[in-house]
């Protein structure tokens, strides 16, 4: 299997935080979930430690969301969240 972004996915991942290594392991081990318009949601914490947009964080949480291609994920977009 191997994990994909779209343009659309690689813009959201630089503003909101996110790298492709924890993107692609998140599809590869996260939590999957049902999301609208037939795509599959993954959901995964990682442990932070650090400053986002001036404040502190203990976990950064990503959540992509991706379409099957074949054997395959293209990764549409991604969410992050901080706490």
């Amino acid at each position: 299997m191997t994990v994909r972004f779209h343009s659309h996915a690689r813009e959201r991942m630089v503003e909101r935080g996110a790298t492709e290594d924890e993107v692609r392991v998140t599809v590869e081990q996260g939590e999957r979930f049902p999301a609208r318009f037939g795509r599959t949601g993954f959901r995964r914490n990682f442990p932070f430690d650090d400053e986002w947009r001036g404040r502190h964080y203990g976990t950064k949480q990503v959540e992509a969301f991706a379409v099957r291609e074949g054997p395959d994920w293209l990764v549409i977009s991604v969410i992050t969240r901080y706490f």
